[in-house]
């Protein structure tokens, strides 16, 4: 198996939350850690995990991001990090798979089903300073599910006249990854760079 790397400045969790009944509220997670464990000639023995910043949390209003923080929803003083573990399952066509991820919030753990789609390999040179150590190969998944937000006890709600809610139950993930080879990470001296931002 070849082991990749995630990229963090390039690798993000995006969330979305119907609002009031009416319209999407859209956040992001970055400085996300972990890798892949994947051989394209047995790709359904694949791996990967990672682990997310949750106190990163962003949707673009400073006041609502305070709140997601707080112990109505990711509580973050006890619970900083978000942690996923998973495997590929079955292929659906030359480049779509789905496959089971071990998703951990709040320090609650369920298994919830992904569609992952594969995006493509390019070869990259790794610039440092004006010296080009060498190319570096990256990969592109893109992995999305739904989640009930209460299994996790992500459970604060408050009410609407004629039986809405200000935040929907069910939440959609999508997990933008992109890896690079950890091979090509060490050969070109990249790797150092990775550590210390870990």
């Amino acid at each position: 198996m070849a082991t990749w790397i995630f990229e963090p400045g390039h690798t993000e969790a995006e969330f979305r939350a119907r609002h009031m009944m009416v319209t999407w509220v859209r956040g992001l997670f970055k400085d996300i850690h972990g890798q892949l464990e994947l051989d394209w000639d047995h790709c359904l023995e694949a791996t990967f995990e990672g682990e997310i910043d949750a106190t990163g949390v962003w949707t673009g209003e400073p006041a609502r991001d305070a709140h997601l923080r707080s112990a109505d929803f990711l509580d973050v003083d006890n619970h900083p990090k978000i942690s996923f573990r998973g495997r590929f399952t079955e292929r659906m066509a030359e480049t779509a798979f789905k496959g089971d991820v071990e998703l951990t919030v709040r320090g609650v753990t369920r298994t919830v089903p992904l569609d992952i789609a594969y995006i493509g390999e390019w070869k990259t040179p790794f610039w440092e300073g004006d010296e080009n150590r060498g190319d570096m190969r990256r990969i592109g998944f893109e992995a999305k599910a739904r989640i009930d937000r209460h299994e996790f006890g992500v459970s604060w709600q408050d009410e609407l006249p004629g039986g809405g809610v200000v935040v929907s139950d069910e939440i959609e993930l999508v997990l933008d990854v992109e890896a690079i080879l950890l091979d090509d990470l060490e050969r070109t001296g990249a790797i150092e760079y990775y550590r210390a931002s870990a």
